[in-house]
C-alpha cells in the first residue's frame, strides 16, 4: 500500500531528515497493515477498496495516503493513492522522476507553476489521466469535493517544495 504524499510532502521532500524518518515509519506501518485475499496462488494480490488502509499525512491536514505496492523510497515500481479532503491541495513542488496519475474518484485539479490557486488548475474527473514530468513545478488536489488519485512511478523519488512551501 503506498502512502502518497509521503506526502505531498516528502514525496514532497522538504529535505528534513526527521521528516524522512517519519515518512519511512509511515510507509512501514502501511506495508505492515496491508490486507490481502487469502485463497490466491502465490504472487497474486487482490485488494478491495475497503481493504485499503489510509494513513493521515501529518504535514498536510486533510491528506491521506495508502501504499498499494512497492516503495517510492527504494529502487523499482511503486503505486500509491492519495486522498485529498474537500479543498485540500499540495503546495507547489516538483519530483526528480516522472509520475503518472489516474483519477479514481472526484474531480482532481492540478496546476503548473507556483500560483497555488484553483483558478490556475486543470480539473480532471474520475477516469482521467495526467503526467507530471520530472522537474516540472506543479501543485494538485481538491478544489471542491474529496478526491482520490493513484500515482505510479519509479523509485527512488524525491520531492522538493518550492516558493513559500519551501520556507
Amino acid at each position: 500500500m503506498v502512502a502518497w504524499l509521503r506526502t505531498s510532502l516528502q514525496i514532497f521532500n522538504m529535505g528534513v531528515e526527521p521528516m524522512r524518518l517519519q515518512l519511512t515509519m509511515l510507509f512501514a506501518a502501511i506495508l505492515a497493515s496491508a490486507t490481502y485475499a487469502k485463497d490466491l496462488p502465490e504472487g497474486f494480490i487482490a485488494q478491495s477498496p475497503n481493504d485499503i488502509e489510509w494513513q493521515d499525512v501529518p504535514q498536510l491536514p486533510g491528506l491521506s495516503a495508502a501504499l498499494i505496492t512497492g516503495n517510492p523510497e527504494t529502487q523499482g515500481l511503486y503505486i500509491m493513492r492519495a486522498k485529498f479532503g474537500p479543498g485540500v491541495k499540495s503546495p507547489p513542488h516538483h519530483h526528480d522522476q516522472d509520475r503518472f496519475v489516474s483519477v479514481i474518484s472526484g474531480t482532481w485539479s492540478f496546476g503548473v507553476g507556483e500560483d497555488f490557486t484553483c483558478d490556475n488548475t486543470v480539473p480532471l474527473e474520475a477516469g482521467s489521466y495526467a503526467v507530471h514530468p520530472r522537474g516540472a513545478v506543479h501543485f494538485d488536489g481538491s478544489c471542491g469535493e474529496e478526491v482520490i488519485v493513484e500515482i505510479t512511478g519509479m523509485g527512488p523519488v524525491k520531492t522538493e517544495f518550492v516558493g513559500q512551501a519551501n520556507e
